[in-house]
């Protein structure tokens, strides 16, 4: 047994040495030796293990090894379901997406986790399937799990940090400039703070919004790529900011959040792994969704669980669908679907691409084809108090040329593995009547609600603006129709 142990210890040793990473190979001893039980869940920054802390990157327990968590369709349910295993059961938990807390130092096991908040673990929560995902480093999902202060402290301050605007610091508009590029739109980000100089940026959360800040504030178009890594060096400079978050319409990043600002006061989760970059380019997509087509389109539908067996397996349908199986004739139970259209343009001056190679793609045995895109878009209906009551999902199984301008030839053609895409002029439709195009309103009660339909909804896709990007309206919810009205277009 004793050999048995040292062999394995061994082999994590030899897997971790052919990774060239001293984070790899710490944490793989640490897992040699742990003794963790099957599905574990622990908080790690970087390579420190930060669980006492309540906050860090999720990493689960399985098959022997630790793993990554992917942060696709990662909301707060899950995030709550993590905060309750890690004994947090008071906490108020808040998700962190795009490596917050620096890259994935391990692989990826969990991707697509649908929670509904109550589950006692997250193995109980549908997902992809061990080791099943679409994801880079850079997608590391992560937790904050902010306790309520203490009885004797009212109104004491939170834990977790409070990002503020670089302008309140930086004492005005700050420069910046790209280093380390082939070219001119590409580089390392470095911003210039009065009195304390140039500096580069954390990568820690850095996504194509705040690419798109400083493309935009650089006069150099639009974001194409937000890098988190040291391809364009920078790894010894002095790292000036860190925690930037922006909304992608600010003018300087001095509007955008911040967590740490200064000389020598910056912390970054894998410095030598986190230096935030950008790629620019002059020519970009623009998806716009057809909100008439969604308002017109929208309609009720009745139907089995005996038809629903793939949208199931896709996790298109509420969590109460998946308790009935426990009743023998569950099969003919009926789920209630609100089914629209969702038609979606590109405006833009630059061919819309899915987001994986073609050689990634994920293939779907039950509907018999490729994901391109796991996460393509959100249905979400809220409540007054704007929480989500209900909501649906669609990946991109097919992104294709369907009706294009006059003079404007089709080009993209998902038949017989052909390749995907949205080009400039032309439009995509997904019709109401295949399946996960729908809501599944079963659980809802009737009322007056919010119906949110959104495209590129992580914003994981380059796009000129996201402000077109989701249809917005009124929905009526009644026993026998149901009627969308009042759509407008907004932002996922």
């Amino acid at each position: 047994m004793a050999d048995h142990a040292v062999d394995s210890r061994h082999r994590r040793v030899i897997a971790a040495l052919r990774t060239s990473s001293l984070a790899a190979i710490v944490l793989s001893l640490a897992a040699a030796v742990s003794g963790e039980e099957e599905g574990s869940l622990r908080l790690v920054i970087g390579a420190r293990v930060t669980t006492h802390e309540g906050r860090g990157n999720v990493e689960i327990f399985h098959a022997d090894r630790w793993g990554s968590v992917c942060d696709d369709e990662w909301d707060t349910r899950d995030a709550q379901v993590v905060c309750r295993m890690l004994g947090h059961a008071n906490a108020s938990a808040r998700v962190t997406v795009n490596a917050h807390f620096g890259k994935a130092l391990r692989p990826i096991l969990m991707d697509n986790i649908y929670c509904t908040g109550e589950e006692l673990h997250i193995e109980e929560c549908p997902f992809d399937g061990w080791g099943v995902h679409d994801c880079g480093r850079d997608e590391a999902a992560g937790v904050e799990c902010q306790l309520p202060p203490p009885p004797t402290t009212p109104g004491a301050p939170s834990p977790v940090n409070v990002k503020k605007m670089i302008r309140s610091r930086s004492r005005g508009s700050v420069k910046l400039r790209l280093v380390g590029g082939r070219v001119r739109n590409e580089g390392r980000v470095e911003v210039y703070i009065p009195k304390r100089g140039w500096g580069t940026v954390c990568g820690d959360g850095w996504g194509l919004l705040e690419a798109a800040t400083v493309c935009r504030q650089l006069g150099l178009g639009y974001a194409d790529a937000a890098v988190q890594g040291d391809y364009f060096g920078g790894v010894n400079e002095t790292m000036m900011l860190s925690g930037v978050q922006c909304t992608g319409l600010e003018k300087n990043l001095a509007d955008c959040l911040h967590d740490q600002l200064g000389v020598g006061s910056v912390t970054c989760p894998g410095v030598g792994d986190s230096v935030a970059g950008v790629v620019c380019v002059r020519d970009q997509a623009d998806l716009v969704i057809d909100e008439d087509e969604v308002q017109r389109s929208a309609y009720l539908e009745d139907r089995q669980l005996l038809y629903l067996q793939c949208a199931m397996e896709e996790h298109c349908v509420s969590a109460s669908a998946y308790a009935l199986k426990a009743d023998p004739g569950w099969l003919y139970e009926s789920r209630r679907l609100l089914r629209f259209t969702v038609r979606v343009a590109n405006v833009g001056t630059a061919e819309f691409m899915p987001f994986l190679p073609k050689h990634a793609w994920i293939w779907h045995s039950c509907h018999m084809h490729y994901h391109s895109m796991e996460v393509f878009a959100h249905y979400d209906v809220v409540d007054a108090a704007g929480q989500r009551v209900a909501e649906g999902h669609k990946a991109s199984f097919c992104l294709e040329d369907n009706v294009c301008q006059p003079g404007v030839d089709k080009r993209y053609n998902c038949a017989n593995y052909g390749d995907q895409g949205i080009s400039v002029g032309c439009t995509d439709t997904y019709a109401h009547n295949i399946d996960c195009q729908w809501v599944d309103m079963t659980d809802v009660p009737h009322g007056h609600y919010t119906l949110k339909v959104s495209i590129n909804p992580e914003y994981k896709m380059a796009e000129m603006s996201y402000d077109n990007n989701a249809a917005v309206c009124d929905l009526i919810y009644t026993q026998t129709y149901a009627a969308v009205t009042n759509c407008t277009l907004g932002r996922p």
